[in-house]
């Protein structure tokens, strides 16, 4: 059996969460990137608009517009009441309430399916998944991952995040991953340090590094990967 739609959870972030989370620079936005399991962001769209070059893969992108909106009526009730049920873990600094938190994540969802069919068009939008991308070596300057990689700890195995960020470092010259934490949780992902380990012993430089974007308490740190 194939993707299927009805286990995704479709959450998309905009342009300047991404700048928190990753702590992207204007030096930054010129270079090649690739947002890897995008989702319903809207990172691809502002920055298009903005004159950048983006790419960003996920395995939602196989399906229409029409189908990926749908699922966001329908999950988004439930994404709301997990925030609620775990809102003692999260901080409500720059965003106030749940309900605030939904607003802001709509908005960056519609800007994404507005742009989502020109965007497959142009081949901005790719179908694809870890740990096997479609790219050339080195194809990309950066590559981001967001919610994907530890987030995820307790569903994908330690032999799963390796292969993934070093299918990354193949792909492109600079990895970040944000956050370190795993999901609706404050801990630290038990695969952080291992992966960490074997890039070094694969010859990559890796960096823990601090950014200004905290929504799970202690969730404000990005693993940096990259060729020395």
């Amino acid at each position: 059996m194939g993707f299927q739609l009805e286990n995704v959870v479709p959450w998309g972030r905009s342009l300047p969460e991404y700048i928190k989370m990753f702590g992207l620079t204007l030096d930054d936005f010129k270079l090649r990137i690739l947002d890897c399991a995008g989702g319903p962001a809207s990172f691809n769209a502002e920055m298009t608009k903005r004159g950048y070059s983006v790419v960003s893969c996920d395995p939602i992108y196989q399906f229409t517009d029409t189908e990926i909106a749908q699922r966001i009526q329908e999950t988004y009730p439930v994404i709301l009441k997990g925030v609620q049920e775990t809102r003692d873990r999260l901080v409500w600094q720059d965003i106030e309430s749940p309900e605030q938190l939904g607003e802001i994540r709509m908005a960056a969802m519609r800007q994404f399916l507005d742009d989502f069919p020109a965007g497959v068009a142009a081949g901005r939008y790719i179908t694809a998944e870890l740990p096997n991308l479609p790219f050339d070596s080195g194809k990309f300057d950066l590559a981001l991952c967001a919610h994907l990689l530890f987030t995820y700890s307790e569903q994908f195995s330690l032999e799963f995040h390796l292969k993934s960020v070093l299918e990354l470092c193949r792909v492109a010259k600079e990895v970040r991953i944000f956050p370190l934490l795993v999901n609706f949780s404050n801990d630290v992902s038990p695969w952080l340090e291992p992966v960490m380990n074997h890039l070094q012993n694969q010859g990559y430089t890796t960096e823990i590094k601090q950014v200004a974007y905290e929504f799970q308490k202690g969730g404000n740190q990005l693993l940096r990967v990259y060729t020395s």
